[in-house]
């Protein structure tokens, strides 16, 4: 009993390590916020404490200069969607009002529909007033052509080129006669006959005439076919002539028929330069093609078999309105949240007509970037590089100034197809891409034409300082989630609760997460379940049901690893002491929870030349920063013990039962106190889990996932039964990312548990073991009971009995030598 009675005095005490339970987690008084319930706050306006990225947005949003879009970067969740929106929506109204654009038919080169800019809802009355034109001018014109005055007019020019056509005739039929040849017209020609006593005889009794009469018949009959051939020519000069008459007076009397309605379009669109100019050509068009507007409405199914060339007669007179801003209040906001190639930058469609693909300008369909033409386009960076071509498409857009309607297959086909090219369109857009900040970086050292294109970064952090503002604004946004939801509103305990896992989720006590996408499902999980239990208001104990609901939803692989331990399959002591074991936490993350996992590392020690390994690094289990690690745990421990003899030591380490690949440095101080205890002899307490990283200097550093850490071997503590001298050696540093579960902190209130916060390995290792870690004296040396006298003493053995293998040897050397450990 005295021997044990002056161990526990000389024991070093970690009562001066050991962290209260207030500096376990931070709590909100409820009673410190001004309101009884959300009912009495106003909804949140606008995003939380980003005024970073507010002072960036409202700076892309203003300038006009080219190239000044926007990335906006961080978590998704954050409030980058909504804040943009927020902005945009105010600043929308007092820009101008984009122009409409329509797409019309090229009369000199129908590959090529022409693009007219409108004013704002100008294009789909101009659409509206063309289709118009087109009946009214089917309906005029074939009036014009059915009246009786065009009738009589028709009939007087066909008069008057019938009586010359007769006088002609009658000319060429008495020059024949006075030459005793009958002529005839045909549809062939001129048919000519001899004639003899007054009537015309057959060739056989033209064969029994005297010689001399045949020959005066075929001389007179060669002046005949002279005078024919005149007269056919000056037949067809009059045919000619009445043709053009005839069509002189059908334009007439289309023109008059429809001037009224081209003077009437005229008028309405007279402000639209380009619009004159293409009325002007469907004049010329319409008057050159009147039979499309003589023949009335043709029936459907004529229509339906009619050949494309004749389906467009009349179409090619309407208007396709490509961009309608009709009823626009301001520059237009497009979030197009599938922005594909042809969502993007527009396509042209085509229509099954006859078994063929055809295609005209009606078919020419706008893209994301036509709409938002003006204004401003929102895209997320993920979705446009998940679509083939999407993304160089979009930079040539942005780059050129326009955007201009290519399919994709004609680029990729084999054979060129003929298809039509509608003419480009300006582009004045101001795009807005949502991404993390890690595309941002690999787009800006790996894309010249990201940082010309996107010279404004708006910067959204992941977190917000624990502040009475920022609880009042938590306040404001759960105020507005409720009434956007139509859910219970909260008391004040409630919002407490909801701000302090705002901390936990940025396992901080001086920071509260700035993903509200988070916030926002828990307020409506909480108000769920507060309505299962007939709560008016949401309480504490509806928000704690929510976090503990959500957490079990996900939990099953931890609670199956737990079982795994508790039964004994995976082996973890949670009492005792070992030499050269120790316990070390690993974070296992699932995506949407984490939890941490408790690992046995140990280390084996034995004479050798300098050799200290991972196992997990040597059978590439180890991943890059692990490896970083191990190597700043080895400089540790040759600049502490290798300063007077050489590391005469063959070590290895590794984490029992551990099949995946390790990664981080968090446990670096954890296979550091292993490897001392396995050196020193001394027994490492298995009831204390360890987690922190370690620098040459042996300073203990700070690591990510302490609370989950710390919970996760709590769990198997309390499910094996706590002793009271269980807990976890976390690095002062971590003290403020602590919001532990509110049963940990009252174990810890109660003595059941315990958690230290070190600075050192010294620190440490004196927690562990129980033992003064010890300070190295002036010459050198470290006092004999310490660990690190223990240690010091043990490589010194080694190195001894080395130098004694290599003097049997007979050389007095150490065979290939002793350096640096090889790692």
């Amino acid at each position: 009993m005295a021997r044990k009675a002056a161990e526990r005095a000389r024991r070093p005490s970690g009562r001066r390590l050991e962290l209260r339970p207030a500096q376990l987690r931070r709590r909100v008084d409820p009673k410190r916020l001004d309101f009884r319930s959300t009912e009495e706050v106003d909804p949140l306006v606008g995003t939380i404490g980003q005024p970073r990225a507010l002072d960036a947005l409202e700076y892309g949003l203003e300038v006009e200069t080219r190239g000044f879009n926007l990335f906006v970067s961080g978590a998704p969740g954050s409030g980058r969607l909504s804040t943009v929106l927020d902005l945009l929506r105010d600043r929308v109204a007092r820009r101008p009002l984009p122009d409409d654009w329509v797409y019309v038919h090229n009369f000199q080169n129908p590959d090529r529909p022409n693009a007219i800019r409108m004013a704002t809802g100008r294009g789909s009355e101009f659409a509206e007033a063309m289709d118009a034109f087109v009946e009214s001018a089917r309906r005029e014109i074939s009036r014009a052509f059915e009246s009786e005055e065009y009738e009589h007019r028709q009939r007087e020019v066909l008069a008057e080129f019938a009586r010359e056509r007769e006088r002609r005739e009658q000319e060429l039929t008495s020059f024949a006669a006075e030459r005793d040849i009958a002529v005839k017209t045909t549809l062939t020609g001129v048919a000519s006959m001899p004639v003899v006593g007054g009537k015309p005889i057959t060739r056989e009794k033209f064969e029994q005439l005297p010689e001399e009469r045949r020959e005066a018949i075929a001389r007179n009959a060669g002046d005949v076919e002279e005078r024919a051939a005149a007269y056919l020519h000056q037949l067809r000069h009059i045919e000619k002539e009445a043709a053009r008459r005839v069509e002189q007076l059908e334009r007439e009397v289309a023109v008059f028929a429809t001037e009224p309605l081209f003077v009437e379009l005229e008028e309405r669109f007279g402000d639209q330069p380009e619009v004159l100019g293409y009325l002007a050509d469907v004049k010329t068009e319409m008057l050159a093609h009147l039979d499309d507007f003589r023949d009335g409405e043709e029936a459907a199914p004529a229509m339906l078999l009619a050949p494309p060339s004749r389906q467009l007669d009349k179409a090619r007179f309407r208007v396709n309105v490509f961009v309608d801003n009709r009823g626009a209040e301001g520059a237009p906001i497009v979030v197009e949240r599938n922005p594909t190639y042809y969502n993007l930058l527009g396509r042209v469609e085509y229509r099954v007509t006859l078994g063929a693909m055809v295609t005209d300008f009606r078919e020419v369909k706008p893209g994301a970037l036509h709409r938002a033409n003006g204004g401003f386009l929102v895209l997320d960076l993920l979705d446009v590089l998940r679509h083939p071509f999407a993304w160089e498409a979009l930079k040539r857009a942005l780059r050129s100034g326009e955007t201009r309607i290519e399919n994709l297959g004609e680029e990729f086909s084999p054979l060129p197809s003929a298809t039509i090219r509608p003419e480009p369109i300006p582009l004045d857009v101001k795009v807005i891409l949502l991404g993390s900040p890690l595309l941002y970086q690999i787009f800006y050292s790996y894309d010249e034409d990201f940082r010309e294109l996107f010279k404004v970064k708006a910067d959204f952090a992941p977190e917000l300082d624990w502040s009475s503002e920022h609880h009042r604004n938590y306040a404001a946004f759960i105020s507005r989630c409720v009434r956007k939801h139509g859910l219970r509103h909260f008391d004040q305990a409630a919002v407490a609760r909801v701000i302090e896992h705002g901390a936990r989720l940025r396992e901080s006590q001086k920071k509260l997460t700035a993903r509200l996408l988070d916030i926002d499902d828990l307020v409506s999980e909480a108000s769920f379940w507060a309505g299962e239990h007939g709560h008016d208001l949401v309480g504490l104990e509806d928000v704690e049901l929510a976090i503990q609901k959500k957490e079990y939803r996900s939990s099953l692989l931890e609670e199956r690893v737990q079982e795994l331990i508790i039964d004994g399959t995976i082996v973890i002591q949670t009492e005792g002491k070992r030499v050269g074991q120790v316990n070390g936490i690993a974070i296992i993350g699932l995506g949407d929870f984490d939890f941490g996992r408790p690992s046995r590392v140990s280390a084996r020690a034995s004479l050798g030349r300098g050799r200290i390994e991972s196992i997990e690094r040597e059978i590439e289990l180890s991943g890059p920063i692990h490896s970083k690690g191990f190597m700043i745990l080895s400089g540790y421990l040759a600049a502490t013990y290798a300063q007077d003899w050489p590391l005469a030591v063959s070590a290895t380490l590794t984490f029992e039962q551990s099949y995946d690949e390790i990664e981080g440095d968090s446990a670096s101080s954890t296979e550091l106190y292993a490897l001392l205890s396995a050196l020193s002899g001394l027994p490492l307490d298995q009831g204390i889990a360890v987690t922190g990283s370690v620098d040459q200097h042996g300073d203990v550093q700070a690591v990510g996932g302490v609370t989950r850490k710390i919970e996760g071997f709590f769990a198997i503590c309390k499910a094996r039964g706590l002793t009271g001298e269980q807990g976890v050696i976390v690095p002062a540093a971590n003290v403020k990312n602590l919001m532990l579960d509110d049963e940990v902190v009252d174990a810890v209130r109660r003595g059941e548990f315990h958690i230290w916060a070190v600075r050192t390995i010294d620190e440490g290792i004196q927690l562990l073991t129980g033992r003064h870690a010890g300070k190295r004296r002036a010459d050198g040396s470290y006092p004999k009971d310490t660990v690190h006298g223990l240690v010091a003493a043990s490589l010194e053995r080694y190195a001894e009995q080395l130098r004694a293998f290599g003097e049997a040897d007979g050389d007095g050397s150490t065979g290939n030598g002793i350096g640096p450990p090889s790692l």
